[in-house]
């Protein structure tokens, strides 16, 4: 296996494991995104995200993250956005292998966090993480504001 850097002639390849993930998380209709924006967006001097493409004789998966920064530890961290890997590649140490490389990245950057979000329902990622040693945070419930909420707040 490896695990690569995307670059913005994975588009397409990142925007199908999107749709493939949102899928699953029961979002399919929520995904706007198109390949070429993913595309445009990689080509940008300061693309807003990265990714991490797991690959055997064929892609498999990926991790896509973006930079955090915690005011409390003073140093920057990573959010993961998105983790996903193929049914039928599950099991076999891939995610685990793409959270590694996560996790190598952050400490090389001298990040203080990985982070990420994972559904409640979902308990088989849920148990996945904590066999890597990750635990849920406590009091902390995850707020969102989006679209017309967005819009009117930004024009006060």
């Amino acid at each position: 296996m490896q695990i690569r850097q995307a670059t913005a002639a994975d588009a397409t390849l990142l925007h199908r494991f999107i749709i493939e993930l949102a899928t699953y998380e029961r979002e399919r209709d929520a995904v706007e995104v198109t390949p070429a924006i993913l595309a445009k967006q990689l080509a940008d001097d300061r693309p807003p995200f990265e990714a991490l493409i797991a690959e055997t004789d064929r892609p498999i998966g990926f991790a896509l993250f973006v930079t955090s920064y915690s005011t409390w530890l003073g140093k920057p961290g990573l959010w993961l956005e998105d983790l996903y890997v193929t049914p039928e590649a599950r099991g076999r140490g891939y995610g685990r292998a793409l959270l590694a490389a996560l996790a190598e990245r952050a400490h090389a950057r001298g990040c203080g966090r990985l982070e990420w979000a994972v559904l409640d329902w979902n308990t088989p990622a849920q148990g996945f993480y904590r066999t890597l040693g990750a635990r849920p945070v406590d009091g902390w419930t995850r707020w969102r504001l989006t679209g017309d909420s967005l819009t009117a707040l930004g024009a006060e």
